[in-house]
């Protein structure tokens, strides 16, 4: 096969399932830097060959990006974005994918290298049969790990820009997302007094001042909890990481910490959020944010929801999300995002999923709307 074939579906379905097998047996997770490189460089060999790019690479705090666009468009109407990295799995989980049923099934297959394969087919088929069509792509390696040396970076320090992304991170083939909540990280962290756990009264224990904290943070919380809301769009919080500095079960810990992931919709801000967290600390405990991003409002192109609506036979959803993604970054410089995907399930676990249909449906509906939507094909 040639760059310059149009598949039809058959084959173009081949393609995307090997694409997307051969993406996932690489293990691109933040503890394997080699292996997120080694990722890197198969993205980047298979835009390599498209003629008239220009392809840049770069390295922030050991995490790799590329950009590329044609040599005379610094500014693409549409920039494809994706991340190669995956979460970090249990030791008896394999980072190998399966076909069952009509799905790939893998660690990283729904988020997002099934996408990804998508969107490296895709450019290369348009750039292919539009020369010079204004659009580019963005792939980094961080995004599992809060994006900031990745997109985060490519639009802050580097200057990245464009009129649109295109980032397949969130939605559905009928659901387009237009509201992301807002992500807080935050570490809690206690310290006591040791002491053998036979006289618990000589010692100050500091995993039971942080699971206290925990205790109310998470009461405080369930306030917001309501039956009645189908999407949950209040605020959550998830104890995602205990732990001691104790290696045995007799010693009552100096030291502990407790990691928390919280999403918050609007009006909500960080500060917020935070004041709420502090207020139910004890008064050993301190709290310190890793990550802190307020909710996103995104802008799908009207274009889409007709061309997904019109090619799918089913109305097209405008929807929330509780998860974040890359978006943050590039809405706050007011380039709007459109997020969409193929349909994915069970992600961040071993049993991973996207449906290979709706892979080559979603690539035709892209297809179709970015011959529209860049300036290239329209020479």
């Amino acid at each position: 096969m040639t760059v310059t074939e149009h598949l039809d579906d058959d084959a173009l379905r081949d393609r995307l399932v090997e694409l997307t097998r051969d993406l996932v047996i690489i293990p691109s997770t933040a503890a394997q830097p080699d292996e997120r490189m080694r990722c890197y460089q198969f993205v980047r060999n298979h835009i390599d060959v498209i003629e008239g790019l220009e392809i840049r690479d770069y390295q922030h705090r050991g995490h790799a990006s590329l950009v590329a666009f044609p040599k005379d468009c610094q500014v693409p109407d549409v920039l494809l974005a994706a991340h190669l990295d995956v979460i970090e799995l249990p030791d008896d989980v394999e980072y190998r994918a399966q076909i069952v049923d009509g799905r790939i099934y893998g660690p990283g297959c729904g988020d997002m290298k099934g996408q990804l394969a998508i969107l490296l087919q895709l450019f290369r088929s348009l750039h292919t049969r539009h020369p010079g069509i204004a659009l580019g792509i963005a792939v980094t390696s961080d995004e599992e790990i809060g994006g900031r040396d990745g997109t985060g970076y490519l639009f802050g320090e580097a200057n990245l820009r464009c009129r649109q992304v295109f980032l397949p991170d969130g939605g559905a083939l009928d659901r387009v997302t237009v509201e992301e909540k807002g992500v807080l990280h935050v570490r809690l962290s206690a310290h006591g007094r040791a002491g053998h756990a036979a006289r618990p009264w000589l010692a100050v224990n500091a995993l039971d001042a942080i699971t206290e904290s925990v205790r109310r943070i998470r009461k405080r919380f369930a306030e917001w909890q309501t039956d009645d809301d189908d999407d949950h769009w209040y605020p959550t919080v998830a104890q995602t990481i205990l732990r001691t500095d104790n290696h045995t079960i007799n010693r009552i810990p100096e030291r502990a910490e407790a990691l928390l992931d919280i999403r918050f919709p609007p009006p909500y801000k960080t500060a917020s959020i935070m004041d709420i967290v502090r207020a139910n600390l004890g008064e050993a405990v301190e709290a310190l944010v890793l990550i802190g991003d307020d909710p996103t409002h995104l802008a799908p192109d009207p274009l889409w929801l007709s061309l997904a609506q019109a090619m799918t036979g089913h109305p097209v959803r405008q929807t929330r999300e509780s998860g974040g993604s890359d978006a943050r970054f590039i809405c706050r410089h007011n380039i709007p995002v459109l997020m969409t995907r193929p349909d994915v399930g069970n992600l961040h676990s071993g049993d991973e999923w996207i449906d290979i249909q709706s892979m080559v449906t979603f690539y035709r509906i892209a297809e179709r709307y970015l011959s529209q939507a860049t300036a290239g094909a329209r020479r």
